[in-house]
């Protein structure tokens, strides 16, 4: 199974931000990835880092992924299949849309101690905002 971890930061509330994706294939092989996204709060920028990993994981055909995250935002909205908040509403129905195409999915949380290389790439793509 492979190992997807992901990380939204921002500089602000609203402000810079940037998704981070750390792929690890468990066979020597990762995939960095530190995508730049405007202008956006922080927990919409947590929610753009899981679709950006789980688009990615589509067009590679991945079928059994296992995601990490430090954002209890994301964890309970996926687990639940719910949002309190309306405001991500669309972004949950976009993940689970993609969500459902895998044969196994599994997200758990995990403290941001063990996210660094997300968090890094999610603070690389910041700079990468023009």
């Amino acid at each position: 199974m492979i190992d997807v971890y992901i990380d939204g930061a921002s500089a602000g509330d609203p402000g810079p931000s940037g998704a981070g994706v750390f792929i690890n294939y468990k066979n020597g092989q990762v995939e960095n990835h530190a995508i730049p996204l405007g202008t956006m709060s922080n927990h919409e920028a947590e929610y753009e880092a899981l679709i950006i990993a789980l688009d990615i994981c589509v067009e590679r055909d991945l079928k059994m992924v296992s995601f990490r995250t430090d954002s209890k935002l994301i964890d309970d909205a996926i687990e639940k299949r719910y949002v309190k908040n309306k405001r991500f509403q669309l972004y949950l129905e976009k993940a689970l849309t993609r969500i459902d195409q895998f044969d196994l999915f599994f997200l758990k949380w995990i403290p941001s101690n063990q996210n660094k290389n997300a968090d890094s790439l999610a603070r690389q793509a910041i700079r990468k905002n023009k």
